[in-house]
């Protein structure tokens, strides 16, 4: 591990000093070239292709590398302490991630010993197969149900639905405060089902419609609501929980999948009324004949790490742990009594590219010291979830990994673990994980495990 984070280190001080010397495209090439190093040593290490360190190293180091590019007259040369507090982040993950597998060591060989698992009846002493995957189809009719309770009660309030609005920013405007967070929730239909279909086996022609209906509705919900991104996410979470479900899965179906969303995304876009004068007037590319296909998924991924630097050059003094608590004081409704808690500027190239990195509340709150830390208490979570899925029965347990490799994916979007949506999807996670174990124990070679 040490030469790999050596290895990693040397990169990084290369880009930097290309990136001083306006050598910006070969600054960028070699971090996204260390990107995609770092990924295939860890996907040979672990061979899946959601491993956490993999799906961090690729992700977070390429989304460096193609903001280090500086296509957009909007970047400028990153500061010291930026390309300092990115490195960081990442060699802190890797460090706690690796530091507490090392503390699981004394249980590995006892782990390696429960090579049977199917989940039982704690009353009836016999395998629980069909209850288990009774109750998974029972949460995902509740989850679809009021999740367009909610999307009709905010349509009916707000008196428009996003899809159907000529407002260029009508999502924005789309939201009931504590009632959006259920109608986003449909995500979780679409990898609930993967689940359903692993847990019953073969699936008769009723149960197959049943699903296919339950997923198409779901999935109307981010379309209705002209949300690329919950598209996106749904997916993504099914791609995920089918790898770890199905380890026989193969690539070229995965790449299908996610080729078959291009034009979804793509409409999606026309239908936000952003056409292509408009956005190319907010990224402001140096190339004025960069088609907006390219235009728009690089300014998704790289301007995130510029309003970084940013906030690096312009914050006048940190919070101390204000920003981090945010989802604190939005589920309690503690920022409605209090709006001095939550009202703090953000430093961004644009006004209207607001997306902003993981570390950027960290370093908001306690500086490079405060992303350092971050990235090593998120390692070590990081690890407790991966260990936890493969000694665990449940099944849930994957979408619990799937959300947080999910998070890592878009490292670059913005600050995951101070969103309160985020906290608001793991406890619904932890809700349908205590149901469907409800009463349930593990079986291990054919005796219950307490």
């Amino acid at each position: 591990m040490a030469a790999n984070l050596g290895i990693y280190i040397l990169g990084c001080v290369l880009a930097c000093v290309l990136s001083k010397t306006g050598e910006y495209v070969f600054s960028g090439f070699v971090l996204i070239m260390l990107a995609a190093g770092e990924y295939a040593f860890y996907f040979r290490r672990h061979g899946y292709l959601f491993q956490m360190e993999a799906v961090f190293s690729l992700f977070w180091t390429g989304g460096m590398g193609l903001s280090a590019m500086k296509l957009s007259r909007l970047a400028e040369d990153w500061e010291y302490l930026t390309w300092i507090s990115f490195t960081l982040a990442y060699i802190f993950f890797i460090l706690g991630y690796e530091w507490a597998g090392r503390r699981e060591c004394a249980g590995r060989e006892l782990f390696r010993k429960l090579r049977v698992k199917i989940w039982g009846d704690e009353r009836t002493g016999k395998p629980g197969k069909d209850e288990t995957a009774k109750r998974l189809f029972r949460c995902i009719l509740a989850i679809l149900l009021v999740s367009y309770a909610c999307f009709l009660l905010e349509a009916a309030v707000i008196r428009e639905i996003p899809l159907f609005s000529d407002k260029p920013h009508a999502y924005s405007y789309f939201h009931l405060s504590g009632v959006h967070y259920f109608t986003v929730s449909s995500i979780f239909v679409l990898p609930l089902s993967v689940l359903y279909k692993k847990v019953r086996g073969k699936l008769s022609v009723k149960e197959w419609t049943a699903l296919g209906v339950s997923c198409c509705a779901a999935l109307a919900i981010p379309v209705l609501c002209v949300s690329r991104f919950q598209l996106m996410l749904a997916v993504l979470l099914s791609i995920c929980v089918a790898v770890a479900a199905y380890p026989q899965i193969k690539l070229r179906y995965i790449i299908l999948v996610l080729a078959a969303l291009i034009p979804v995304y793509v409409g999606l876009t026309v239908a936000r009324n952003h056409d292509v004068a408009y956005l190319n007037g907010i990224f402001e590319m140096k190339n004025a004949e960069t088609p907006i296909f390219v235009t728009q998924p690089y300014m998704y991924v790289a301007n995130n790490y510029d309003n970084f630097n940013c906030l690096v050059k312009e914050l006048p003094a940190h919070t101390f742990g204000l920003r981090q608590l945010f989802p604190v004081f939005a589920l309690t409704g503690l920022k409605f009594l209090a709006p001095g808690l939550v009202n703090f500027p953000i430093y961004v190239t644009k006004t209207e590219l607001t997306t902003v990195t993981l570390i950027y509340d960290a370093y908001y709150d306690f500086g490079v010291w405060g992303v350092a830390l971050f990235g090593l208490v998120l390692g070590m979570a990081c690890r407790k979830v991966a260990s936890s899925q493969k000694k665990s029965g449940n099944p849930v347990s994957c979408l619990f990994y799937a959300q947080i490799a999910m998070y890592l994916v878009f490292s670059f979007f913005t600050t995951w673990f101070s969103n309160p949506t985020t906290w608001f999807w793991l406890g619904l996670t932890a809700i349908i994980y205590v149901y469907v174990g409800h009463r349930q124990k593990e079986y291990v070679s054919g005796k219950i495990q307490l």
